[in-house]
């Protein structure tokens, strides 16, 4: 399993929010940079970037300060936030981004996807799947589907995906643990490789959500108040993994 820290990124700053609500947001450091730099100081082997500006306008915002970290940490990065079009996927991979993680479009246009991996290959595409009670969530959260995260899951299978990032959007920056209920359903109804994020408030989090299949986890906010000991668990995983 990949430990991947997250950096949320509004107004060109690393912040989170509480529960996706853009009203309710912490700013931990000014230059998320130099947070991605700490990152692979402590053994990142790879950094999950969000556009919380791109998420809410549709484009993407902070493009250059994605591409900066790319560049300067030489890790790589997967990231989403505004990803509408297949310029917006060549744009971010020409800028040094290893994977591109598509969210709202695919809800609303699952033929997207597929369009997309045939396009730039299954290596470099993400599927964001975010929401509450199993439906799937747009527009940086502020907006609910009817759409089922689990048959999107599949059906984005059947276009040869192979990596989901799913959020449980009531848990996300609330330290209370993660959903591993559906998580662990996704591992198993999907067979995909799935990513968990959202509530992760300790490494017994970590080490539990381990236990359910998941291909990684990414921690944000347990990193920034000092709930986990990032070197330490990057090192356990990666030892793991070897």
């Amino acid at each position: 399993m990949r430990i991947y820290p997250a950096i949320d990124i509004r107004g060109g700053k690393c912040v989170r929010l509480r529960q996706g609500v853009y009203a309710d947001m912490t700013v931990y450091n000014d230059d998320p940079v130099k947070v991605a730099l700490g990152f692979r100081e402590a053994g990142a082997e790879y950094i999950h970037v969000v556009d919380l500006d791109g998420a809410l306008e549709g484009y993407s915002v902070n493009a250059e300060v994605i591409s900066k970290i790319a560049k300067e940490t030489g890790l790589p990065v997967q990231t989403g936030g505004g990803i509408r079009s297949l310029q917006n996927i060549e744009t971010k991979i020409n800028a040094g981004v290893a994977r591109v993680i598509i969210g709202t479009k695919a809800v609303k246009e699952p033929e997207f996807m597929k369009e997309a991996i045939e396009t730039f290959g299954v290596d470099r595409i993400v599927a964001g799947l975010d929401g509450r009670n199993g439906k799937a969530a747009v527009s940086g959260w502020e907006k609910e589907s009817e759409q089922d995260i689990i048959d999107l899951a599949l059906q984005f299978k059947g276009y040869g995906l192979k990596t989901v990032v799913y959020t449980d959007i009531s848990r996300d920056g609330m330290l209370t643990g993660p959903d591993y209920n559906y998580t662990s359903r996704l591992v198993k109804e999907t067979g995909l490789d799935i990513i968990a994020s959202g509530g992760v408030s300790s490494e017994e989090d970590i080490d539990r959500i381990s236990e359910y299949g998941v291909e990684g986890v990414i921690t944000g906010k347990a990193i920034y108040e000092g709930k986990i000991n990032l070197a330490r668990v990057l090192e356990k995983y990666s030892s793991i993994r070897r």
